[in-house]
C-alpha cells in the first residue's frame, strides 16, 4: 500500500479529520508541522494523546526501558485530538502511536496508508459519563452525546447500547425527544468536561481519565463503563509503518519488548504508574489519574462484575476474534464519512493484514507473559459483547 499521503488526502479521506479534532486540535498541529514536518533524528519519536490508554508507552519512556539509540531523546509528542496524531503519523512526524483500533483500520482500507498493528495498547478503560441528573439511558433522548472520534470502540459500542434501549443515534441532524433521538458530536477529550458542565452536551463517552475527572469533580456520573458492555475489548493499539517492520524488524522487536515489560510494570504498581504519568506527560491532576488506574469502588452500572468493567488491562496480544468483531460491528455504526471501503473488507481475514502480531509472541515468550497476563495459553478467545 502506498504511504504517499498527504494533508488534504488525509483530511478527505476522513471526512474531514479536521472535524474530529476541533479547529484548534489542527493549528496546534500546524504550528509544529511549520518548524519540524518530519522526523529526521534516525530515532523513533512517540506521539501520544493526554490519556492513560497511552501508559504503557509513557512508563516505558519514564522508566528508560527502551533499548539505547531507538526513541528520540525528546519527551514523546503530545498531541489534543485523534485527528492531529493521525495525521502527524501518516505524514512521518511520529513514528510510534497508540491510536484507536477501529481508526487502525480506517487508516489502512480507506485512506490507503501502510500501517500495522503491533498489538494492543491496553484493554477496557472508557467509560460513558452523564450529566448528574441523568439515571437511564432514555432520558438521552433528544440531547447531544460526545465521543472523541467516529471510527472509535466508543462510538461503536455507545451505539450499541443506544439501540439496545430503543434510542437511535443520528447525525448533522437536531435529536428529537418524541423521536427518541440522540445526536453524536465528535469532541476533543478536553472539551468534554467543559461541555458537560455548560449543559451543552448531556454525556460524553471517552477513555480516562477524564470520565474519573468528571466524577470527582461533581461535574458527571459514570453510567457505564464500556468494559461492561464488550468484555476486555481493545480500545487503543500500538502502530508502526509497515516499512518499519520490513527496513528494521530489529529496531520493530525492541519496542515490543519495551512496552510489554511496561504493561507488566504498570500491573505490578498501579499507583506508581500514576505518579509517572503525571510526572509531565499527563496534564490531570495525580487523583483523578490514579483513581482511573485503579477504581476501588466501582461506580455505576456493572451488569457483569466478572468482567472487573472498571478495571482498564495492560496486556498486548490483539486476539483474531476481536479485529473479525470490530469489522463486522463497524458495519453497523453510524459515522460521519466515508464507509465505502468497509464493503471491502473480509472481516474473517482483516487480522492477518492489519495486523503482524509475531513481535508480541516473541515479546510474550520473554517474560513468560502469557501466565504473567493472565491470557489463555492457546492465545484464542470468544467475544462477550451484551449492550443491554
Amino acid at each position: 500500500m502506498s504511504t504517499n499521503i498527504g494533508r488534504r488526502t488525509l483530511l478527505r479521506g476522513a471526512v474531514g479529520l479536521a472535524a474530529a479534532g476541533g479547529v484548534a486540535g489542527l493549528l496546534d498541529l500546524g504550528r509544529a508541522a511549520s518548524t519540524d514536518r518530519t522526523n529526521t533524528s534516525g530515532r523513533l519519536r512517540i506521539g501520544y494523546l493526554p490519556i492513560t490508554d497511552a501508559a504503557p508507552l509513557l512508563v516505558a519512556h519514564h522508566a528508560g526501558l527502551f533499548a539505547p539509540g531507538v526513541v528520540d531523546d525528546v519527551r514523546p509528542v503530545l498531541f489534543r485530538s485523534w485527528a492531529s496524531l493521525a495525521e502527524a503519523f501518516v505524514t512521518r512526524q511520529v513514528d510510534v502511536v497508540h491510536l484507536l483500533m477501529p481508526m487502525a483500520l480506517q487508516l489502512r482500507y480507506s485512506l490507503g496508508s501502510a500501517v500495522r498493528v503491533l498489538g494492543w495498547n491496553h484493554t477496557n478503560g472508557s467509560a460513558l459519563t452523564v450529566a448528574p441528573h441523568i439515571t437511564e439511558l432514555g432520558q438521552l433522548a433528544g440531547r447531544q452525546v460526545a465521543i472523541p472520534f467516529w471510527w472509535s470502540i466508543h462510538n461503536i459500542t455507545v451505539q450499541q447500547m443506544l439501540r439496545a434501549h430503543g434510542l437511535r443515534p443520528v447525525i448533522r441532524q437536531s435529536a428529537s425527544q418524541s423521536a427518541g433521538t440522540v445526536e453524536l458530536v465528535v469532541m476533543s477529550p478536553s472539551d468534554m468536561i467543559p461541555a458537560l458542565a455548560n449543559g451543552s452536551i448531556a454525556a460524553f463517552t471517552v477513555a480516562d481519565p477524564f470520565n474519573a475527572a468528571a466524577d470527582l469533580r461533581g461535574i458527571g456520573r459514570i453510567h457505564r463503563f464500556l468494559g461492561d458492555v464488550w468484555r476486555e475489548h481493545a480500545c487503543c493499539a500500538l502502530l508502526v509503518h509497515e516499512d518499519l517492520i520490513d527496513r528494521n524488524p530489529t529496531v520493530v522487536q525492541q519496542v515490543s519488548d519495551s512496552l510489554v515489560t511496561a504493561q507488566l510494570r504498570i500491573g505490578t504498581d498501579r499507583r506508581a504508574a500514576a505518579e509517572a504519568l503525571t510526572a509531565g506527560y499527563l496534564p490531570q491532576p495525580l487523583p483523578a489519574v490514579t483513581r482511573a488506574l485503579t477504581y476501588p469502588e466501582p461506580p455505576g452500572t456493572i451488569r457483569h462484575p466478572q468482567w472487573h468493567p472498571q478495571r482498564i488491562g495492560y496486556q498486548p496480544f490483539p486476539f483474531p476474534s476481536f479485529t473479525e468483531a470490530l469489522a463486522l460491528a463497524m458495519h453497523d455504526t453510524v459515522v460521519d464519512g466515508d464507509t465505502r471501503f468497509l464493503s471491502r473488507l473480509d472481516p474473517a481475514t482483516v487480522h492477518a493484514d492489519l495486523v503482524d502480531d509475531r513481535f508480541v509472541r516473541t515479546s510474550l515468550v520473554r517474560v513468560d507473559g502469557t501466565a504473567a497476563f493472565g491470557l489463555p495459553a492457546d492465545l484464542t478467545r470468544i467475544e462477550e459483547v451484551d449492550p443491554s
